[in-house]
């Protein structure tokens, strides 16, 4: 199962220690018989605005009713689960390209972080996230006393 922390800040990629990384995980997915982390589907976060945010997770040919998203103690699970199919369905591909397996993913929401919905547009997932900020917790105005007058600064 793959982990992953929702994150405002981009990780760092470089295309040569990824190989590597990969190489690695597909080495030790083979000794422990877990899934590799490649396996899971690509998926980007966006920011709409400052308490909106998507989660968008590319599912190319799966259906709305293979896979399943729940939200349980500040983790939010995303898995897809392929029906068994026919003989007939799977005869006659000269190349398949398009991964097939089945995948669980798992992602640390932040605590004031909550799922509105989600949705399937053109092969991918989209989940829309909403960050509910109490009052007490907002960046506040503080004004700093001088004598007589009074000097305000942003918080």
């Amino acid at each position: 199962m793959a982990f992953r922390t929702l994150s405002r800040f981009p990780t760092f990629d470089d295309s040569v220690f990824t190989d590597r990384f990969n190489r690695i995980d597909q080495l030790f997915s083979q000794l422990t018989g877990n899934i590799p982390v490649q396996a899971s589907p690509a998926y980007d976060i966006r920011r709409l605005d400052e308490q909106n945010y998507q989660l968008i997770i590319s599912v190319p040919g799966w259906q709305e009713d293979e896979l399943e998203i729940e939200t349980v103690g500040g983790q939010l699970t995303v898995s897809g689960k392929r029906e068994e199919k026919n003989q007939d369905e799977e005869q006659g591909w000269i190349h398949r390209g398009i991964r097939r397996a089945d995948f669980r993913m798992s992602y640390a929401l932040p605590e004031q972080m909550k799922v509105r919905g989600a949705r399937m547009e053109l092969g991918l997932l989209k989940v829309d996230l909403y960050q509910e900020i109490p009052e007490h917790e907002k960046p506040k105005k503080i004004a700093i006393e001088n004598g007589t007058r009074v000097i305000e600064h942003q918080a």
